[in-house]
């Protein structure tokens, strides 16, 4: 596996080396700069991948450097990252270009996670293994649906490998020379969305200092991916639908519309005909968006993956010392008969928690270390324990999102509804964030009888 070049921009050094050792350990070849003045030097000389950068830095900031990139290098992805306090600038940063934020204290896994979105052609769960023969349907389907424009919906449970599936028919179609441009519809404030979908015109809103092509103009040519589209809110699907049906789209403030030549993919790990029925989701929309539906059942029911997945994965995490980690039987037996609720997903974070707790070259049932509740049963659950959820937790915590939504939910004494009000965000967001927070093994507190008020 070749290495990815990533210049980080940071001028606190301790924080600097941490990084930095958090990108190698990923397989980034990092570069590094103290400045945003140093950065450009390098990328005069250099080509990277991606931009990390702080958003507070002398002489120049994080939000001038943006400026700066998008200008002479538009094509690299800039990742943000910025204190709490100035959540603000991410957004302003959004709105001129970045692909993304970072609100610090941020975990390591975060991090790379959010890089793994934005680096081309690169991730960390990309690999696309079809051993099984439900999925061996499903990529047969898949491949002859590339060959068309037809607009796919990919439905199926979180870390089930949607979006791997996605990048594996834009591969195929006729497109493929052409961008693959991926947008989470849930991840990112309703405020900001339809500005990034769309773009915007200089002086359209506040904080909109120069005009900015959206999603739609900057898949021109290749496809668009609207991951997590059940999220969208109800009435910017009434613009999408539009979008869709006229193959155009109006900039924000823009006095002209723009024609469009894109091929749209979406994903959804929520059952949409039950929110259209719900009135949660539009039905003249999902008609529109499942012309070819493809639905990725959970690992769990496709088990002769699991395997050749699990090889592909330590193959991957050993590339770089040309070693390789082997799987003993019991190990094995664990492995396939596990339930495998958070699924493909699930399956990396273990094997790669084993490799690090494995002695040598084999791993055992030992370093199996499942996160899972108390209720499950089976191979390698005698090795769960109560520490392994603490520390998950803490990891999490160290988000300043997650800690916001449980004070949140303790202010609001469970409601949902609550805790959306009290942070600014809409409750079909909370939903995202707290199955977020679920899925890396923090427990959701419940509803107390404490007032909602209280």
């Amino acid at each position: 596996m070749s290495k990815r070049p990533v210049l980080l921009v940071e001028d606190d050094l301790a924080l600097r080396e941490a990084l930095t050792e958090t990108l190698r350990l990923e397989n980034y070849d990092v570069l590094v700069a103290e400045d945003g003045t140093a950065a450009l030097e390098i990328l005069q000389d250099s080509a990277v991948s991606a931009v990390v950068t702080d958003y507070q830095m002398r002489p120049m900031d994080g939000y001038e450097l943006l400026r700066r990139i998008r200008e002479s290098y538009s094509q690299t992805p800039v990742l943000m990252m910025t204190a709490h306090g100035t959540i603000q600038h991410a957004v302003q940063s959004m709105l001129e270009g970045a692909a993304d934020y970072l609100v610090k204290p941020f975990s390591a896994q975060l991090l790379t996670e959010k890089l793994e979105k934005i680096v081309p052609g690169f991730s960390s769960d990309g690999i696309l293994v079809a051993e099984d023969p439900v999925t061996v349907d499903i990529l047969n389907l898949a491949r002859k649906v590339a060959r068309t424009d037809s607009t796919v919906l990919l439905c199926g449970e979180s870390g089930t490998g949607k979006e791997v599936f996605a990048k594996f028919i834009h591969q195929q179609s006729k497109r493929m020379a052409g961008p693959f441009v991926a947008i989470n519809c849930a991840a990112i404030p309703e405020n900001m969305l339809e500005a990034l979908l769309f773009g915007h015109e200089k002086g359209a809103f506040t904080d909109a200092h120069q005009s900015q092509a959206g999603k739609f103009e900057q898949a021109q040519g290749g496809t668009l991916l609207l991951d997590e589209i059940s999220e969208m809110h109800f009435s910017l699907q009434a613009k999408l639908l539009r979008i869709l049906q006229e193959k155009e789209v109006d900039r924000i403030g823009g006095k002209s519309s723009i024609k469009l030549d894109v091929r749209v993919l979406a994903t959804t790990n929520r059952n949409l005909r039950e929110q259209v029925l719900n009135g949660e989701f539009r039905e003249d929309l999902y008609y529109r968006l499942s012309v070819f539906p493809i639905e990725l059942p959970p690992l769990a029911q496709r088990p002769m993956d699991i395997m050749p997945l699990a090889q592909q994965f330590l193959a991957a995490a050993g590339a770089d010392d040309q070693s390789c980690a082997r799987l003993s039987d019991e190990a094995t037996a664990c492995l396939l008969q596990h339930s495998w609720p958070g699924n493909v997903r699930e399956l990396q974070n273990l094997l790669q928690r084993a490799m690090i707790l494995c002695s040598g070259q084999t791993i055992r049932s030992r370093d199996l270390k499942f996160v899972q509740s108390a209720t499950m049963s089976g191979p390698g659950t005698m090795e769960t324990t109560n520490l392994n959820a603490e520390k998950k937790l803490q990891e999490n915590l160290q988000s300043a999102e997650g800690r916001l939504i449980l004070e949140a939910l303790a202010q609001g004494g469970g409601s949902r509804k609550r805790a959306a009000e009290i942070l600014g965000i809409s409750p079909r967001t909370l939903r995202y964030k707290m199955a977020r927070l679920r899925d890396a093994g923090v427990t959701i507190p419940g509803r107390t009888n404490m007032p909602a008020t209280a």
